[in-house]
Parts: C-alpha cells; structure tokens; sequence
C-alpha cells in the first residue's frame, strides 16, 4: 500500500490505518470522518504567505522602506523584498512588467484605487505621529492624517511613492 506521498489525492495514511478517499468519501458516513480530523482531508496547509506589489522604479522603493526603517529580505534585478512586524511578513516589490508578466493578468492602477491596504501597528498615539512624520520625510503620502476614530482607534493612511497603501494604527 502507498501512503499518500506519490498520490496525496487518494490516499492518506492514519495511525494504525490507511484510507482511500474515494472509498472514504463514497462510502463512508461522515461521523467516521469525524473521529479522524477530516479538516486535515479537505483543506490545504499553508506553511507561509507573503504579498507581491508592481513598482515603477526597484532604487526609489528600496530607499524609501530602508528610510522607514524595515529591513531587507533581498533584491534582484527584478524585485526588492522587506520583512514587516514581528513575524517577518513579506512584501515583495516587483518590477511591474515583471509582476504583470507572471500574473498573466495587468497590476492595479493605485492612482484609481487600492488593490489592498496593510495595517502596521504602533503601540502609542506618538508612535502613530511619528510614523507620519517619517513616512513624510521618506517621499511617502500622507492620504489621511493621523485621527482619533471608532472606540480607542488613533491612526493614519498612507501612500508610498508607488501609491500603495498602509493604514497605522494605535488600538
């Protein structure tokens, strides 16, 4: 019998028994699913996950996150790649022909609108104001200036030279 490692699809192996998934799903009642953790059946396993943004211009956007103070994960002559918070999430900034390319799709116009909007931390409302002025002094954009909102919220949005977009908060 095979474990599942050359057809993950139908087999996977328990303690103490190996199980196809077609007899499993074709035969078997759900409850007998249910004493073997079935999610680990229907779902996939995601051991990282990291974000890819197009950029005009790799020299202006290094400069711009190394001023803020992230620190650098890599370059190539194609992208250039930060860690952001505590657990070293990723952003990668591709060359936006680069990025297009290998989305077989177009990137986002961020003059028209926000593919997505990462939110950074800061533990005080001075660190919120901080951030501000630094992400000023880096070239980035200021979309909303730092503001108390909802129940114990004091933030800011802004923009790096690319136009993409960061809210910081304070909660």
């Amino acid at each position: 019998m095979r474990d599942g490692a050359n057809n993950p699809r139908k087999f996977r192996k328990w303690p103490h028994y190996t199980i196809s998934l077609r007899t499993t799903f074709g035969k078997k009642p759900l409850s007998f699913l249910k004493a073997y953790n079935y999610k680990n059946l229907l779902f996939m396993k995601s051991k990282k996950i990291w974000a890819n943004f197009g950029v005009s211009d790799l020299d202006r956007t290094t400069k711009f996150y190394q001023q803020l103070g992230f620190k650098q994960n890599g370059a190539s002559e194609q992208l250039t790649s930060f860690f952001f918070g505590e657990r070293d999430f990723i952003i990668h900034f591709f060359l936006e022909d680069v990025l297009t390319s290998g989305m077989k799709g177009t990137v986002a116009d961020t003059k028209a609108g926000n593919e997505i909007i990462f939110t950074l931390s800061a533990d005080t409302k001075e660190e919120v104001d901080n951030w501000a002025k630094e992400v000023r002094q880096a070239g980035g954009t200021i979309v909303s200036e730092p503001e108390a909102f909802g129940a114990g919220y004091y933030g800011f949005v802004f923009a790096d030279p690319d136009g993409h977009r960061f809210n910081v908060f304070q909660m």
